[in-house]
């Protein structure tokens, strides 16, 4: 999944990016409104947490812009004001939820996991396709009761197929949400960490869950191998 920053304290974003990162988020950081409304105008983004103090527009606004413009990310956004008449103001303003300075990572990261859930984005804590087993929150990996070792991007990206099992995944719908701004389009690195899923997932196994769609992209879900004629 795919998440932008809106802050302006540099210490504050890297924070927050590391401990998403680590989490296997693909993220983007802005320190402006106009930052922020551009990265939203180009990406596409799961959820955006968005700080309400930030360089022009404020978050109040910049929130409002993307509501008007039709991009429902999910967004949390984060303020140090904690009157009544702020969480107002940022739930009015089209924000999912609200969250008050200082915080722990781990509200935060709850908090942004209940959202993707409740937008569907993440519909259980644990998918299940097949015999293929994550569990969302410690990113554990299994097939048919046998752990998968993998990397914090190989979990992403098998996790994001996983979500979508069942549907064609193109080159870049997977760019836009698994990786951030500086994938190269022209790189092959899709199709490497496909190649690493594949000897991690489907290996030895009779039933094969990740399938190349020539020409269209990559597609997650239990296939038997065909019967010679």
């Amino acid at each position: 999944m795919r998440i932008l920053i809106v802050e302006d304290d540099p210490d504050m974003s890297r924070f927050i990016a590391r401990g998403l990162s680590e989490q296997s988020y693909a993220v983007d950081v802005a320190a402006t409104g106009e930052a922020a409304l551009e990265a939203a105008a180009t990406s596409s983004y799961d959820a955006i947490i968005l700080d309400a103090m930030i360089p022009p527009p404020d978050g109040f606004e910049v929130c409002r812009r993307l509501r008007a413009e039709g991009i429902d990310a999910t967004i949390l956004m984060l303020t140090a004001r904690d009157s009544l008449a702020d969480r107002v103001e940022g739930l009015d303003s089209g924000a999912d939820d609200y969250l008050v300075k200082p915080f722990e990572f781990a509200e935060l990261l709850a908090r942004l996991r209940a959202l993707l859930r409740r937008r569907g984005t993440r519909q259980y804590p644990v998918i299940e396709v097949g015999d293929l087993r994550l569990d969302t929150r410690s990113h554990r990996v299994t097939r048919a009761g046998a752990e998968l070792q993998l990397t914090t991007k190989e979990y992403a990206l098998l996790e994001y197929l996983s979500v979508n099992a069942g549907r064609v995944m193109g080159r870049e719908e997977i760019a836009e949400h698994v990786w951030n701004d500086e994938f190269d389009p022209f790189s092959n690195l899709i199709e490497v960490y496909i190649g690493r899923l594949r000897r991690l997932v489907d290996r030895e196994r009779q039933t094969k869950l990740i399938h190349t769609i020539r020409g269209s992209g990559y597609i997650l879900e239990p296939r038997e191998p065909q019967a010679a004629p």
